[in-house]
């Protein structure tokens, strides 16, 4: 597996299922970004000031605080209103994806992701091509 460059953007992922977690810190890092992973939204929200993601993908079904929860969190921090949040769920419905929009999430994601959905929707919300190493 590629080590990260260390100036490489940083992307969140929260979700309470470790096998969600450890595929998506699998793919990104594979293509080259640093990966910070939080297990729900008060681990995210520890972690967010620390790390300052350049993105981050939310999961919707978590103990204590959702993922429509945290999503609206975020984006009432003035610091990082702008960073997009990408919501993830198993479930496909329309309500979920207003709902996420509501909160203010830029994309909605339907797990289980690809690699190749998930590095296009880190492309498509960070404006950048994937990370290059020479």
């Amino acid at each position: 597996m590629m080590t990260p460059q260390p100036d490489a953007m940083k992307i969140m992922v929260i979700d309470d299922s470790s096998t969600i977690r450890r595929s998506a810190e699998i793919f990104l890092s594979q293509a080259g970004y640093q990966v910070v992973l939080a297990e729900d939204g008060f681990d995210a929200l520890a972690k967010i000031v620390e790390h300052a993601p350049a993105l981050i993908f939310c999961d919707i079904l978590m103990p204590r605080l959702d993922g429509y929860q945290t999503c609206a969190l975020i984006k009432k921090s003035a610091k990082f209103h702008a960073t997009p949040v990408l919501m993830l769920s198993s479930k496909d419905g329309l309500f979920d994806r207003a709902r996420g929009a509501m909160v203010g999430s830029a994309a909605y994601l339907t797990k289980p992701f690809s690699k190749d959905s998930l590095l296009a929707a880190v492309r498509e919300h960070t404006g950048t091509g994937a990370p290059t190493h020479i």
